[in-house]
């Protein structure tokens, strides 16, 4: 038996194609903006010459003051095999524009990104070969359950209504460009995961869209634990009433050490595909990338996580380039993805079975 299918207003096709093969998702936004050295000038334009602060680093900014490179980005990506590309919305929102005083562009920036998005995968589509525009909601640089101050564990810089509200504003822009599913990735707190899946949740009520959605979350430590202390199988059982289309893990780690936790996140999860994204290994500053592992150590390790089974989308996060989304698609493409049964149910089906034999 397959998991129930949610009927979807955005990429129809998505879940069809996930039962039939290994879905490739693009690689790291920031290792490719590295290469190609921008200035504060690049990042501020002509609109935003006089800023008050730098803004050198806000890579989010890039899709309204340097559009062409995020635009050729993403076209390196889908041509190295991409079925999925993610937005370059992964701060996105009003709470880390903030940092930047940029806050009241946080739509714009959300809107601007998944056109440019919608357009490279348009370009690329087939009719074999439909790719797909996720929209990116990163973490924010607060946390809604940790105190920011060792001396007040009561302390909070921020809150789950106003995380719900900035989710909420950028969740409507990637709506609005164009975007065919949302990804909350990169989960270091589920409070904040769940303040984005509330937000999704009242955007898809009020608008009358059903979008598939993704919850990736990033185990910080040997510990097997996200920051905020809850293990994999905690962290699962706390989401999954979104249903998600897909629940993984990504960054942090990067696929060696990744291995326990999404073999475990694969064994308990049997009603959702399963995603992972890895770093290129372990953070190397004498490294081209910043990471390890060459596209060949990278896409041999992913390929392991699909001979065992446990894949249904796989690609790369923080140090990972064109080469190596294009090791990793040659890889896992030799193998079936992993089966989805909803375990709720399947030992009712096999009683069933049984007594009508």
């Amino acid at each position: 038996m397959t998991a129930p299918t949610t009927a979807y207003t955005r990429a129809t096709r998505l879940p069809e194609l996930l039962r039939q093969r290994i879905v490739v998702l693009d690689g790291a936004m920031g290792t490719m903006i590295q290469r190609y050295k921008l200035t504060e000038a690049d990042f501020r334009g002509e609109r935003l010459r006089d800023h008050g602060k730098d803004l050198k680093g806000n890579n989010d900014l890039l899709v309204l003051t340097r559009p062409d490179v995020i635009s050729e980005i993403h076209s390196q990506y889908l041509a190295a095999g991409a079925d999925m590309i993610e937005t370059n919305t992964f701060g996105a929102n009003r709470v880390a524009q903030e940092d930047y005083d940029l806050g009241p562009l946080s739509c714009e920036m959300n809107v601007a990104a998944a056109k440019l998005a919608r357009a490279c995968c348009d370009q690329f589509s087939t009719a074999d070969k439909p790719r797909f525009v996720a929209g990116a909601l990163g973490p924010t640089p607060r946390t809604a359950s940790i105190s920011p101050d060792v001396n007040d564990a009561g302390a909070r810089n921020t809150s789950f209504d106003e995380l719900r509200a900035a989710y909420y504003e950028q969740a409507k822009g990637l709506l609005d460009g164009g975007a065919d599913l949302f990804l909350v990735e990169t989960i270091f707190d589920t409070l904040n995961a769940k303040a984005a899946i509330f937000a999704l949740d009242e955007l898809m009520e009020d608008t009358g869209e059903r979008l598939p959605v993704i919850i990736s979350g990033t185990v910080t430590d040997a510990s097997g634990r996200i920051l905020s202390g809850q293990t994999v199988g905690a962290f699962w059982n706390s989401v999954r009433h979104a249903k998600p289309i897909a629940i993984g893990l990504n960054c942090a780690l990067g696929a060696t050490l990744m291995r326990p936790y999404i073999e475990e996140l694969s064994r308990i999860a049997g009603d959702t595909f399963i995603s992972c994204y890895p770093n290129a290994g372990l953070p190397n500053p004498m490294s081209d990338t910043g990471f390890d592992e060459t596209p060949e150590i990278t896409g041999a390790l992913v390929e392991e996580f699909a001979r065992a089974g446990f894949l249904n989308i796989a690609g790369g996060c923080c140090g990972t380039t064109p080469d190596h989304i294009r090791a990793i698609a040659q890889r896992v493409g030799a193998y079936r993805p992993r089966g989805v049964q909803d375990r709720l149910f399947s030992p009712l089906l096999s009683a069933e079975s049984a007594a009508a034999a």
